[in-house]
């Protein structure tokens, strides 16, 4: 019997997707649980897997790798999706992915499937780091080619089949949960007039209801990447967990927007991301004050550009790989201490300290000082402002406005 290889999460869709599996091809299934973080049980979801008709379900643990391959490099990065996401469901699909490809591969399955809908940014983030590491693969995706069309006929199908739906009350959003966020979308939020209901948050206080009183953090950076946080060395997967519990309790990391999503319509969704904006915000603080102009400037449009490739999925491209070394260069003096003060919902730095710091006193004081001759700035005004002289006096002989 054939092998396939299936991205299972143990939610409806998975559930049913093992039996068509296998009524449709003739497969024996193989279940893949990656934990990044979600915070779920995963110890269910292997007798939940076998019962539900896969030969073997693989439960891995993938949250180290998660934060020291492709969070940390994103946040070198700077990357921010179009100004407010933090990335956190992109860059952990082609994570999953190739831990499907090299599950895949020791099996000898001829075929990878997952649940994505045909609307969405994570079926080309699965595909493509498919295609980039295995392009003999064949990929099925059901949501693409069944005949279902909404949750009731997923249900129909799984009470038809004996496949135990769950009958609690559900949250109404659709969202994907991670060691770095959680994002909602979906019911009242798909009319961006309408503000997120107060009961929609779930790692984060909302603001107005965080401590009357500031709490500060301070967090030390080697080459870029945070490694402890108020004087203790934290692992990558603690560091995180940590920062989430301060700042959730003060109600920083909210990211409301409507983004461009790859496949060409707008969404809107509502992220939780509150360690990651307090990263975010405390690295671009220590870059601004170890980073030369000229290198700080073209970092910024290296980000941008960044960004869109870990949300398009296409992680594994050689220019994500060439833009890494770029922005490895650019973190060697990335290194200090930065200290945020956090306040419902704000998150502002109250002093960064680097060895490698570009701030001089002595050049940036208002006092007297015996290093700036300030009469040598009237030359500089004038050959820098040169370009805009020449084309004032050419208008004026013109006759131009």
């Amino acid at each position: 019997m054939k092998k396939v290889v299936l991205a299972y999460s143990g939610g409806l869709d998975t559930s049913i997707i093992i039996p068509w599996l296998k009524e449709n091809y003739g497969y024996e299934v193989i279940a893949v649980a990656a934990d990044v973080g979600q915070g779920e049980e995963l110890a269910p979801l292997e007798e939940k897997a076998i019962k539900t008709g896969a030969s073997k379900i693989y439960i891995e643990d993938l949250k180290e790798e998660f934060v020291t391959d492709y969070i940390f490099p994103t946040l070198k990065a700077g990357a921010v999706y179009e100004g407010k996401y933090l990335l956190g469901t992109s860059f952990a699909r082609p994570l999953i992915a190739k831990r499907l490809v090299e599950i895949a591969k020791e099996e000898g399955a001829e075929a990878i499937a997952h649940g994505c809908t045909g609307k969405g940014n994570d079926q080309v983030r699965f595909e493509l780091t498919i295609k980039a590491l295995t392009p003999e693969m064949k990929i099925i995706a059901p949501w693409r080619i069944w005949e279902i069309k909404s949750r009731e006929e997923e249900i129909e199908y799984a009470e038809a089949r004996n496949i135990p739906v769950p009958v609690s009350k559900e949250r109404p959003y659709s969202m994907d949960r991670n060691l770095w966020h959680l994002s909602h979308e979906g019911a009242d939020l798909e009319n961006p007039a309408n503000e997120p209901q107060d009961d929609l948050l779930m790692m984060i206080t909302p603001p107005e209801k965080a401590p009357d009183r500031a709490t500060y953090v301070e967090i030390e950076f080697k080459q870029g990447i945070p490694v402890a946080v108020d004087g203790e060395a934290l692992d990558p997967v603690e560091l995180i967990e940590k920062l989430n519990a301060i700042a959730g309790a003060n109600g920083v990391g909210i990211a409301d927007l409507v983004e461009n999503r790859l496949v060409g319509m707008k969404s809107r969704g509502v992220y939780e991301t509150p360690g990651g904006t307090v990263l975010y915000k405390a690295h671009h603080d220590l870059e601004l004050l170890t980073l030369d102009r000229m290198t700080l400037h073209y970092k910024e449009l290296v980000a941008q550009r960044y960004a869109e490739l870990v949300y398009d999925g296409v992680w594994f491209h050689p220019l994500r790989e060439a833009l890494d070394a770029f922005v490895n260069v650019t973190q060697q003096t990335v290194t200090g201490t930065v200290r945020m003060k956090l306040y419902k919902g704000n998150c502002v730095p109250a002093g960064t300290k680097s060895p490698y710091s570009l701030y001089s006193e002595d050049l940036a004081t208002f006092s007297e000082d015996q290093v700036y001759n300030q009469k040598d700035a009237e030359g500089f005004i004038n050959l820098f402002g040169l370009p805009l002289k020449v084309q004032a006096m050419m208008k004026k002989e013109a006759g131009l406005k």
